[in-house]
């Protein structure tokens, strides 16, 4: 069984999107199918075609939601001691040593990834190079556009 790590912000996210899915898709939906149902002849019928079309992404959507949540492992760390030591949930502050250009990231899970708001993937590179390092450490991560060489000026432990 394949555990998938998320934030507790990521799995409430998640619980959110499932309920409105539930209570408000999938309803709407129903009553758009029932609506295309009677305008005759199913063969052509475009929208009742689309309407079906949407209701299996629907579904479909539904169903990965509840597995990722039936086997998240929710990882709080505002409850963890903050050691310095970069983790899943932690918040980063690393620091490029050649351009001195600073940037912040929150690592998180695979579906609470968003890099317009420095969320960045547990899986990605720089997450991956940063997991476990302390603070003041210099590491070097491959990017595709070659090493770069950061120092770790901030790590802390927020929602």
């Amino acid at each position: 069984m394949v555990q998938y790590p998320m934030t507790a912000n990521g799995a409430a996210k998640l619980r959110t999107e499932l309920e409105h899915l539930k209570t408000v898709t999938r309803p709407e939906i129903v009553k758009a199918i029932a609506e295309a149902r009677e305008h005759g002849d199913l063969k052509e019928n475009a929208e009742y075609h689309a309407a079906r079309e949407q209701q299996g992404f629907c579904e479909g959507r539904i169903q990965d939601i509840e597995a990722k949540l039936s086997n998240a492992q929710i990882i709080d760390v505002t409850k963890i001691n903050n050691s310095g030591k970069v983790i899943f949930g932690s918040t980063v502050t690393i620091v490029n040593v050649d351009t001195d250009e600073e940037v912040t990231y929150k690592i998180v899970g695979d579906d609470e990834a968003n890099i317009k708001v420095n969320m960045i993937s547990v899986s990605s590179p720089i997450a991956r190079g940063l997991i476990g390092k302390m603070l003041d450490d210099e590491i070097s991560i491959v990017t595709p556009g070659g090493t770069i060489d950061y120092e770790i000026i901030k790590v802390s432990y927020v929602a």
